[in-house]
């Protein structure tokens, strides 16, 4: 809440009204048994930003003009795997400067108001994601040939099991990530394909595995996938609603993905300008 300042307002109104994890409840998310509505915006870079004190400002400016004109939900990377200002140089080798730009980010949030949905890794190269899981397995000695073998090699299933942000406490607020209501919901992978499999079984496999194992380490907060929404073999009927017909090849089955044991809810991403 703004006063005329456009300062925080520590007057009466929602700064009384307790900080709880969202919740589902039938098909409606609720906080604090109200009914809870996502007014949202997607802000990958984030963490990045906020490692270096030049650029830090610029996540608190974003969340103050979000919060200012009734943003509710951010989506933002949890991740950064072997690149420049890598979080996991390694696997489970992190940078603790990068981890603690990320605490700072979940603690803007907070202090704005704003729930976060947190990325755990991406299917494209930018800031890592499965081919630099790959790319470890191989110097790990694995002779890997697929970038899909992200979603079935045992070693790369446990390099992604073992990323320990839903663990981590944040050096700025003393809460566990897993315990704390500012983030809204884990995504699985962003924008998740297996063409290697255009059946879909493989990664249904690894959706069922991911969604059951985030929530055996944290039962209280919601996932999601991260899929674009493409439709797959469990509904031919609406395969024509698809952007292109490449779509079918990727391996996605949207209706069928989201039926996992543990994904909570469904999203979508909308390029108009190339769909």
């Amino acid at each position: 809440i703004d006063d005329d300042m456009g300062q925080m307002d520590d007057g009466d109104g929602d700064e009384d009204e307790p900080w709880t994890m969202v919740q589902k409840s039938g098909n409606q998310f609720v906080v604090n048994d109200q009914p809870f509505y996502v007014n949202g915006f997607n802000t990958y870079w984030l963490m990045v930003f906020a490692v270096d004190a030049s650029t830090r400002g610029k996540v608190t400016e974003l969340f103050q003009q979000a919060s200012g004109v009734g943003m509710t939900v951010c989506r933002t990377w949890a991740f950064n795997d072997g690149q420049w200002r890598a979080l996991q140089k390694k696997p489970s080798v992190y940078d603790e400067d990068v981890f603690k730009a990320l605490d700072f980010v979940v603690s803007e949030a907070k202090r704005f108001k704003i729930r976060l949905i947190l990325s755990l890794t991406n299917n494209w190269n930018s800031y890592g994601g499965k081919p630099q899981y790959v790319k470890w397995g191989n110097e790990a000695g694995l002779n890997l040939t697929n970038d899909d073998d992200f979603f079935t090699h045992p070693t790369l299933k446990n390099y992604y099991k073992a990323h320990t942000v839903l663990n981590r406490v944040n050096t700025i607020t003393n809460i566990t990530y897993k315990d704390d209501p500012t983030i809204f919901a884990w995504e699985l992978i962003n924008e998740a394909r297996c063409p290697s499999d255009p059946s879909g079984d493989t990664l249904q496999e690894w959706i069922e595995e991911m969604a059951y194992y985030v929530k055996t380490i944290d039962p209280k907060h919601l996932v999601e996938i991260g899929l674009e929404g493409f439709y797959g073999p469990s509904t031919p009927n609406k395969v024509p609603s698809n952007p292109n017909t490449y779509c079918q090849q990727v391996g996605t089955d949207f209706i069928r993905n989201h039926q996992a044991l543990g994904v909570d809810f469904a999203s979508v991403h909308i390029y108009a300008d190339s769909w």
